[in-house]
């Protein structure tokens, strides 16, 4: 009887133990997935990256008066290439696609530019890596979503406070661009 007492809060113990460690891996393999999720979008930036300053260069020669304009998308893309983690780099980028939207404005004022063969091709690459970047932020989101329900469901959000585990932040349009989402488009003939 005294042993049949014993094994209750042993068998008890080992669904615990055994509870936490399911969890445990289970985190990890989220939290690799979100990582390598990233690594996608990691790879795309880096061509956007290097777009970049062909694009600043080649609306430098027909919008030198432009410079301030410029000198963000500039300093943009260099904190972008600068940031280390995984949330820097998503405000870092956010803040590059926001100076490349006001980019965007100032070269409609110059007609020849949008003519110019060598800025078409500028624009059409960058608007490929953007497609491209807009379906490997799905994913990462998804990996995301995936991590933080993990995380914060009970009892599991127990064994993610014990070991470190937080809730991270999604790759999303950011400030500037969700305001820009919010108006209307100009449309005019």
């Amino acid at each position: 009887m005294k042993m049949m007492g014993l094994w209750i809060p042993l068998g008890i113990l080992g669904f615990l133990v055994i509870f936490a460690i399911a969890k445990y891996n289970l985190f990890i393999k989220l939290r690799n997935n979100r990582e390598n999720a990233f690594a996608d979008i990691d790879v795309q930036l880096k061509q956007r990256h290097d777009l970049i300053p062909q694009l600043v260069a080649t609306v430098k020669g027909y919008a030198s008066h432009e410079k301030e304009t410029l000198e963000r998308v500039v300093n943009a893309r260099n904190g972008a290439v600068n940031a280390q983690s995984i949330d820097d780099k998503i405000v870092a980028e956010n803040a590059l696609s926001s100076a490349l939207a006001g980019l965007r404005v100032t070269v409609e004022r110059y007609p020849d530019l949008k003519a110019s063969a060598n800025f078409m091709q500028l624009q059409e690459e960058i608007s490929d890596i953007e497609n491209k970047l807009a379906a490997v932020r799905r994913f990462f989101n998804s990996a995301t979503k995936e991590l933080n329900t993990a995380i914060e469901m009970f009892p599991a959000n127990i064994i993610a406070g014990m070991f470190g585990f937080k809730k991270q932040i999604m790759f999303d349009l950011g400030d500037s661009e969700r305001q820009n989402m919010q108006q209307a488009p100009e449309i005019s003939f």
